[in-house]
């Protein structure tokens, strides 16, 4: 795997959501989902389509690629600007990436003017936003480290210190025990372990990954979850 040329905080959308807010008797419904590219969301909105049929409009909007740098929207039959763009200026504003997000309508019979319209989409998706689980991704390592068993509370002292999950530990003769960190944190890491195991433990694998967190867990993103646009 190959890193950023740069350090970049890119948030992303560990679990999708929905949420569901009236208007003036029209109902508007948020789906939020994961995406990967922009085949995966036309395929999410042309389902949502097809669930809500008979609703007025499944206006849709989204943002993919490792830096944002794909976004698409729809206002699907709303007066023009008072849909699509701004649901993709919320998600937008939330620097969320892979994510698409689409509102279905159900009119209620009272007309909501523009700013209304603009007002209802733009609360419905971040009611939306607020059903899921929002993650930064990391650049970073997964390091596994080998120590006696006297090195063991140690490691996980430092671990703890730097707030870096244990993801693994296995005992036989030696203690291994595995961590992931972000890229900026392996040097330090290391050297205090080295020194508080008086340099008895040993750094036994090294691999690049990258990952997000889920209730202080990591989850680990393949090489291909930012696809080239």
């Amino acid at each position: 795997m190959e890193f950023l040329k740069v350090f970049v905080n890119v948030k992303i959308l560990l679990k999708g959501g929905t949420a569901e807010i009236t208007e003036k008797k029209s109902r508007f419904i948020a789906t939020v989902s994961p995406v990967r590219s922009p085949e995966e969301a036309n395929d999410m909105i042309a389902s949502l389509r097809k669930q809500y049929w008979d609703a007025r409009h499944n206006c849709s909007a989204m943002i993919i690629g490792q830096r944002g740098e794909f976004t698409r929207c729809s206002d699907d039959g709303e007066p023009a600007g008072t849909a699509g763009r701004p649901m993709l200026a919320v998600l937008s504003g939330a620097d969320v990436t892979n994510i698409c997000v689409v509102v279905t309508r159900y009119f209620g019979g009272v007309l909501l003017g523009t700013g209304g319209l603009v007002r209802a989409y733009s609360r419905a998706v971040q009611e939306g936003l607020n059903a899921c689980t929002i993650s930064e991704c990391i650049e970073g390592f997964r390091l596994r480290i080998r120590t006696d068993y006297n090195g063991i509370g140690k490691i996980q002292y430092v671990l703890g210190q730097k707030g870096l999950p244990v993801t693994d530990t296995s005992y036989t003769d030696m203690v291994e025990i595995e961590t992931m960190l972000p890229v900026q944190s392996l040097h330090q890491v290391k050297s205090e372990i080295t020194e508080k195991t008086n340099a008895k433990a040993l750094f036994v694998a090294e691999e690049a990954v990258r990952y997000a967190l889920d209730g202080g867990m990591p989850v680990v993103l393949g090489d291909d979850y930012f696809s080239e646009q």
